[in-house]
């Protein structure tokens, strides 16, 4: 097939204001991906935007599995309660404590408005 290019599961996009952190949640237009490196601003950075991930969570809020996962985009922190101002980002595929700093999610890849 002539027209294939590449998988999609990882872009190359600059990095965002601040840069990026590897291992770590970022947006980049509606793309919401894993960065693989640490990258300045501007630079190619790599996403990963498939897959499941252990990231940073609201620690006040118990997740089941299955539940919605949202994203702060300021802070990057993500929760189960939908809100203005969060985007939707993905699934929670095991249940994370109250308290708890972390929890797993798998990432849809792309970003949609939460709900209000």
């Amino acid at each position: 097939m002539k027209s294939f290019i590449q998988h999609g599961d990882v872009v190359t996009v600059p990095a965002p204001s601040g840069g990026t952190v590897s291992g770590e949640l970022y947006k980049v237009g509606a793309f919401v991906g894993v960065a693989a490196t640490t990258e300045a601003a501007g630079d190619p950075v790599e996403l990963k935007l498939s897959g499941v991930f252990q990231l940073a969570k609201t620690s006040a809020q118990a997740w089941a599995v299955g539940d919605l996962v949202y994203m702060n985009t300021t802070s990057r922190a993500l929760s189960n309660a939908s809100a203005a101002g969060l985007v939707l980002v993905g699934v929670a595929t095991e249940v994370a404590a109250n308290p708890s700093a972390t929890g797993r999610c798998r990432l849809n890849g792309v970003s949609a408005p939460a709900p209000v």
